[in-house]
């Protein structure tokens, strides 16, 4: 039976401190890809592999895809995976407007991934950073980084800026934002993940002792403490839970959060008032 959640994008994200595969997570995501949900104008995802990320996108719903299917089925680890399922606001349904989107800055790729809509939104672009594409999401995404390297102008592949100092500016720089409309958005350069809430956005973070987990959109269970070590730790963050015998974290509207190493982070901090489950 489909059910809808929310009239825009879906978002998912991942960040473990141990290489993970995200098949469980994605296994019920995809679902909303046109069969619990219905955004069906393309979808994508993004696994971090040290500097670089594997990028598999598809401009069919999620539901239907065959580069789904191969996601589904094929185990790939990765400290920081993004993905995104697509209901278009701004642009075409084609391949150059799916989500994730990447680029590159000090040495790394960054992925980006927007659930919400920009209204007339059209910053000044100085050409470092131009889209490919014709949505709010990816200008939202060169603007940011535009305006990352002018609050880090020292900053070089061979001396890039700490994690807090991106984390500060970047914290400025989707408020700003947020001010055209809902910037609900995943972000990551592999070392780390920011999470910011215009509307809705949740997390979890699964540690030891873990438990079984039961998917929200489809009838499939897993144990997680057959699959685990005492010292891994996951943050899943989602548009809305995945699972229906968990307890997920909403994100507070204008919250920005960093993860790092599966723990939600406040600078480097970690925040205290997660739930553990």
């Amino acid at each position: 039976m489909a059910f809808s959640f929310f009239n825009m994008c879906q978002l998912l994200g991942m960040n473990c401190n141990t290489p993970t595969d995200i098949i469980f997570s994605f296994e019920g995501f995809a679902q909303r890809g046109g069969l619990t949900d219905h955004h069906t104008d393309g979808w994508g995802i993004a696994f971090f592999e040290g500097r670089a990320c594997r990028l598999l996108m598809d401009c069919q719903p999620s539901i239907l895809s065959p580069v789904a299917d191969l996601v589904r089925a094929y185990p790939i680890k990765s400290l920081n995976v993004i993905a995104h399922i697509r209901k278009a606001t701004q642009g075409e349904v084609n391949l150059e407007n799916c989500h994730p989107f990447v680029r590159e800055m000090w040495g790394r790729q960054w992925v980006f991934a927007h659930n919400g809509n920009l209204v007339d939104f059209h910053p000044e672009l100085d050409g470092r950073f131009h889209p490919v594409g014709t949505t709010d999401s990816e200008r939202a995404f060169c603007y940011m980084l535009q305006k990352l390297r002018e609050a880090c102008p020292n900053s070089s592949a061979a001396q890039p800026p700490s994690l807090e100092d991106i984390h500060a500016a970047l914290s400025a720089i989707a408020k700003d934002i947020a001010r055209f409309g809902t910037f609900n958005f995943c972000l990551s350069n592999g070392q780390a993940m920011w999470a910011h809430c215009s509307t809705n956005l949740y997390y979890i973070v699964r540690e030891h002792p873990f438990a079984h987990a039961h998917l929200l959109d489809k009838d499939v269970a897993i144990n997680f403490a057959e699959h685990t070590t005492p010292q891994d730790r996951v943050a899943v963050m989602a548009t809305a839970p995945l699972t229906d015998n968990e307890v997920w974290q909403k994100m507070l509207v204008g919250e920005f959060v960093m993860f790092k190493d599966g723990c939600p982070c406040g600078g480097l901090n970690p925040i205290q008032h997660y739930k553990r489950v």
